[in-house]
């Protein structure tokens, strides 16, 4: 159930970022469909205002091809031979001259000149001439009727502006032939029509090159914001992912010490209650074996002290977990301790075999800790590595001083004994309260340890395998945090 909650608790956490993720990509998406079609439309009105230029351009050289015609070839050969007949080489070829004369170096691709009845009767195409076309219809009228219009072919295809299976553009404009008059503006009545075809597929491909350039920038910068936006969104899941199953530790972990407290409260008071009439059975049975003459009933009573000092023992154990003492820091060395703990324990190791080796960190290193509470915490360590080599080992104790995570300087204890080792499964549960692997034991002498050195702001660490021993890794902080004390001495 606590699992669930806790899922839903990470989920809650993950979806306003999952949010505000979706609503930036849809975002984005959303400015690249409008890149698109503000693209085509700029493409649009980009091919209108060319289509427009195109007219104006093609009505200048129609007027200019009017005016040549008209003073080069139209005149001049009324003048010399009387009648204007282009099926005759020499007048074909004086016109065809004026022409090409006139639209060299211009995008034209054809001109034709028609007559009133739409018989073609001169033609860059020279296989053109003398048909009639009746297919042309309604800009031939109204051509005739003075007004010009324009025609845009083309092969290619496009969607919303954008082109593709790039082909021929060509434009071809239908404006009147005048006759015009010397030295005036005024205009005679229309001989027939100008059929100008013209190439602007150059124009039109480089207002495609252009459109597609924007697109592409566009998507591209779109795909690159995109990428981003999925990188920072997978680096902030993890992040809140992780924050999310801390917090679940975190909660964990003070429920634990919610219920651990409540635990260590009855604990002490029940300790309490049976301490006192323990304390009066005990103080009777030693009462009692100072006065019996029997040995028999002598026996019967060391056995009643015995059993009271170790069930007395056990409180104790049960009121330290209960109520721990405040820390008292002051200057010691660690090593000092650690002496002092071998010293009591010099018989037991000569008696199980077991050899100690000492590898202290040279110079005279102090730090602020409780001499009391750490003593009592390495009772409890030296006691089960002694209890983990029954017949006989080594005993290894090293003191290192090294820089802490945060930069402080730390004092690293390492205990290495040469036992059976710990199982994995056994390992991650041996700080818990109350978890023991012997039939005699409370199962809170490693919780005791630990919890000494976290009130040490320290850290404590068990690395073994099973059948190759046990080595107990300590970091305590040189200074505790908080304290004014003076500069440590080296």
């Amino acid at each position: 159930m606590k699992t669930i909650e806790a899922k839903k608790r990470v989920l809650q956490s993950v979806k306003p970022f999952q949010l505000v993720k979706y609503l930036a990509l849809s975002s984005l998406m959303v400015i690249l469909v409008c890149t698109i079609l503000l693209s085509g439309f700029i493409s649009q009105r980009a091919k209108a205002i060319l289509l427009q230029k195109s007219e104006k351009y093609t009505l200048l050289l129609a007027e200019n091809l009017n005016h040549q015609v008209f003073f080069q070839f139209t005149v001049p050969t009324l003048i010399s031979e009387g009648e204007i007949r282009l099926s005759r080489e020499s007048q074909y070829e004086r016109l065809d001259k004026v022409v090409r004369n006139t639209i060299h170096g211009l995008p034209v691709e054809r001109v034709n000149i028609f007559g009133p009845d739409q018989v073609l009767t001169y033609s860059t195409d020279k296989e053109l001439i003398g048909k009639k076309f009746e297919d042309i219809g309604e800009p031939f009228q109204k051509a005739l009727r003075e007004e010009s219009i324009s025609l845009l072919s083309a092969d290619e295809k496009e969607f919303f502006g954008f082109e593709w299976k790039g082909g021929a553009r060509t434009l071809i404009t239908y404006l009147p032939m005048y006759e015009e008059k010397p030295l005036s503006w005024r205009r005679g009545k229309v001989l027939g029509v100008f059929e100008i075809t013209q190439d602007v597929s150059s124009d039109y491909k480089t207002i495609h090159r252009f459109q597609w350039i924007v697109a592409s920038s566009f998507l591209l910068f779109v795909g690159i914001i995109f990428v981003t936006i999925l990188l920072i969104g997978r680096r902030a899941d993890k992040i809140i992912g992780a924050r999310a199953t801390e917090r679940y530790k975190l909660e964990e972990q003070l429920h634990e010490a919610e219920r651990l407290a409540a635990l260590g409260e009855m604990i002490a008071g029940v300790s309490h209650e049976i301490r006192n009439p323990l304390g009066i059975i005990r103080s009777t049975a030693e009462l009692l074996d100072s006065r019996m003459q029997d040995e028999r009933h002598k026996r019967f009573s060391s056995i009643i002290v015995e059993e009271s000092t170790r069930l007395n023992d056990i409180l104790t154990e049960f009121l330290d977990f209960a109520r721990p003492k405040d820390l008292r820091p002051s200057k010691c060395r660690i090593e000092d301790i650690l002496e002092k703990n071998l010293h009591v324990l010099e018989a037991e190791c000569q008696r199980l075999g077991i050899r100690v080796e000492r590898h202290y960190f040279p110079g005279d290193f102090r730090i602020e800790a409780d001499h009391d509470l750490l003593y009592r915490a390495f009772v409890n360590l030296f006691a089960n590595a002694i209890q983990a080599m029954p017949q006989g080992g080594t005993l290894q104790l090293e003191t290192a001083v090294m820089n802490g995570r945060q930069g402080d300087s730390q004092l690293e204890l390492r205990i290495r004994d040469t036992g059976h080792g710990i199982p994995d499964e056994v390992r991650k549960k041996v700080f818990n309260p109350f978890f023991t692997t012997r039939e005699k034991g409370t199962g809170l002498g490693l919780a005791i340890v630990q919890a000494i050195i976290d009130n040490h702001n320290g850290e404590i660490e068990i690395l073994s395998q099973e059948g190759q021993g046990t080595t107990i890794v300590i970091r305590l902080p040189m200074v505790q945090p908080a304290m004014d004390i003076e500069e440590l001495a080296v």
